[in-house]
């Protein structure tokens, strides 16, 4: 993402209304935390990931080793759908450019603030390409696609806009927490049934990257329980209540093929719902009865969520 709404989204000419959170405004296209706490959180992601750790696309796997032989059909079909989800990564990064904007119109306070999170931005979105590359090498390493037609394929997808319908941060950061989640379990999952070894560690990595995405999302939302309590509950339940996962309304056969796939990593993304809860309940100290209605409403979602599904 860049600090533009880039080729996907157009950023409404005039800014937004501040979003209510108790007696307390979040400002317009605003994080609408204090600075400090988002640096220290930005810090402690990044801390997460020394150089040490980090992976390279094109020297950190043994690609002439890459098979598709090896996995089964329905494994190969997850590969594909997998790498439509992680290469819509410009639509991702721009939704996050135009809530969170870096232009002259914001004032100072806002800037400062949407530069804190910026700082995460990059990074993520640094990790999540690596992502699209690294599933692009192994289908076109695999023998599983041809270069040419798979950017082709890609692209028609990826132009296409990713939105969604959250104005309030907090409701825009429980989402991805709970998708960032259903991703990394996911790719455990997937992981541990695939017969390529070079698939089989492109996933492990894959998964532990998302493991800190969802640990940085985590961090945020207790940031916003703590400093809003609970005017903050009601945006966090309309994230799972309009919950889908990215790319569920413009890939095209998504739904019959998402239901494939989590048959083959017997996958439920309603699983991350309880990763949610446990956030909410360790930011209160003493949970109020919203709090504990939210718990509930989020354990009744899983219970009738018919769509399982992954990033």
């Amino acid at each position: 993402m860049t600090a533009t709404t880039g080729p996907h989204l157009t950023a409404p000419a005039q800014p937004r209304e501040p979003v209510t959170s108790g007696r307390r405004l979040i400002p317009a296209r605003s994080v609408g935390l204090p600075a400090e706490d988002v640096d220290r959180a930005v810090t402690a992601f990044m801390t997460a990931s020394p150089v040490t750790r980090r992976w390279d696309v094109e020297t950190g796997f043994d690609w002439a080793a890459a098979d598709a032989d090896r996995l089964t059909e329905g494994q190969r079909s997850a590969v594909r759908f997998i790498t439509f989800i992680e290469d819509h990564l410009p639509g991702y990064f721009a939704l996050y450019g135009s809530r969170f904007p870096l232009d002259s119109d914001v004032d100072v306070e806002t800037f400062l603030l949407n530069r804190e999170i910026y700082h995460f931005t990059v990074r993520w979105a640094q990790e999540e390409d690596s992502h699209a590359r690294a599933l692009f090498r192994y289908q076109v390493a695999s023998g599983l696609a041809q270069p040419a037609a798979l950017r082709r394929e890609l692209a028609e997808e990826g132009r296409k806009q990713f939105a969604l319908p959250h104005e309030h941060p907090a409701a825009l950061f429980a989402y991805t927490l709970v998708q960032e989640k259903a991703t990394q379990i996911y790719y455990q999952n997937l992981r541990a049934v695939v017969g390529d070894p070079v698939l089989a560690e492109v996933l492990g990595r894959l998964s532990r990257d998302e493991a800190r995405h969802f640990t940085f999302m985590a961090d945020m939302v207790d940031l916003y329980l703590r400093h809003y309590g609970d005017a903050v509950v009601e945006p966090i339940r309309e994230a799972v209540a309009q919950f889908r996962m990215p790319l569920a309304d413009t890939l095209r056969g998504y739904w019959r093929w998402a239901l494939r796939i989590a048959d083959t990593a017997h996958y439920d993304h309603t699983e991350a719902y309880e990763h949610l809860v446990r956030v909410v309940r360790r930011a209160v100290d003493a949970p109020s009865d919203r709090v504990d209605e939210l718990a509930g409403f989020v354990r009744a979602c899983r219970a009738t969520d018919p769509t399982p599904t992954p990033r």
